[in-house]
Order: structure tokens, then C-alpha cells, then sequence
């Protein structure tokens, strides 16, 4: 079975594909800023749907889809040169991501549901910039972050993570 690292291609795809649809205006510390939220964001996002070894290996199996109706959905600049990236980006995860950097609250539950999962185990994990985020992270990523802007993807599969947390709410 694939290790939960394997996910990463998956995670930085799809956190590229969420800095280049929402850039940072900052420089470039503000530009690490909002990519680490990004990638925060993205990694719950995965984690959840991904939980586990076999969930990973239909992944690398069927591969994730691509960003081709989210760079539609978005209106994003799809003329780069390099666009091989954007193949293994997951729609689903943008999504959630998406969700997840629009209201802190859900991304502390969607941390809290990952705590029985494989991907979690052992590891030590700080999600603080995506559920507690300061001054200085909110203003790396106002348009990351900003719910209005969000919401065309956001809305893509926001019932399916609503619902997920609400399973992983009772379970608990």
C-alpha cells in the first residue's frame, strides 16, 4: 500500500492551483504566508478525503481529475507554459480547501475529525495558520480567505464536507 505521503503531488498541485485562482498581493513574505494556508487548508482537505492507505492507492490509481472545470468555475488564466500541474489537482480537495480557509471554525472541526485517522498517527501537526489565523495571515491571504470570492468553488462540494463532519461529529 502507498504511504500517506503519497499525497503529496496531489497537495501541491491543488495548493498551487489555490494561490494562482486567489494570488497574495503582498510580497514575498506574504506570499509563503498565504502559501503555507493554502497548503494547510489543502492537506486537511486530503487527509479527510483520503483517510487511509487504500483511499490513497485508488488516488494514484484513477488519478484526481484535474483543475480544468475549476479553472472555468474560477475564471482562472489557463495560458502558462507549464500547465502539467494542473492534472493532479483534485477538485474536491480545492473545495474543501476552500471552505475550510473561509470560516476558521469549520477548519478546526475538519483538524479535530482528522484526530482518529491514519494520516495524523504519530505525527506532530500544527494547523494554527488555517483555524487561528492572525492579523499578519489574514492579510497575506484576503483573497484566499475571502468567503465571497471563495464561494463559487467552495460551493462545488461544500454539502459533501458538511456532511462528512457531521458523520465524524457523532462518531466522536
Amino acid at each position: 500500500m502507498p504511504a500517506v505521503s503519497d499525497l503529496s503531488s496531489v497537495i501541491a498541485a491543488t495548493t498551487q492551483w489555490l494561490l494562482h485562482a486567489y494570488p497574495t498581493t503582498g510580497r514575498a513574505f506574504s506570499a509563503e504566508l498565504a502559501r503555507a494556508q493554502a497548503r494547510q487548508a489543502v492537506t486537511v482537505a486530503c487527509w479527510l478525503r483520503y483517510p487511509d492507505p487504500a483511499d490513497v492507492a485508488l488516488l494514484m490509481l484513477l488519478g484526481p481529475g484535474g483543475a480544468a472545470r475549476l479553472d472555468e468555475i474560477a475564471g482562472t488564466d489557463t495560458t502558462e507554459a507549464d500547465t502539467a500541474w494542473r492534472t493532479w489537482v483534485d477538485e474536491v480537495a480545492a473545495s474543501w480547501a476552500a471552505c475550510l480557509l473561509a470560516d476558521p471554525e469549520l477548519a478546526a472541526d475538519a483538524v479535530d475529525a482528522l484526530a482518529p485517522g491514519t494520516h495524523i498517527a504519530g505525527r506532530p501537526v500544527d494547523f494554527r495558520r488555517l483555524t487561528a489565523p492572525e492579523e499578519l495571515d489574514r492579510g497575506a491571504a484576503v483573497l484566499l480567505r475571502h468567503p465571497d470570492l471563495l464561494a463559487p468553488v467552495a460551493d462545488l462540494h461544500r454539502a459533501s464536507l458538511l456532511d462528512l463532519l457531521g458523520t465524524a461529529r457523532e462518531a466522536a
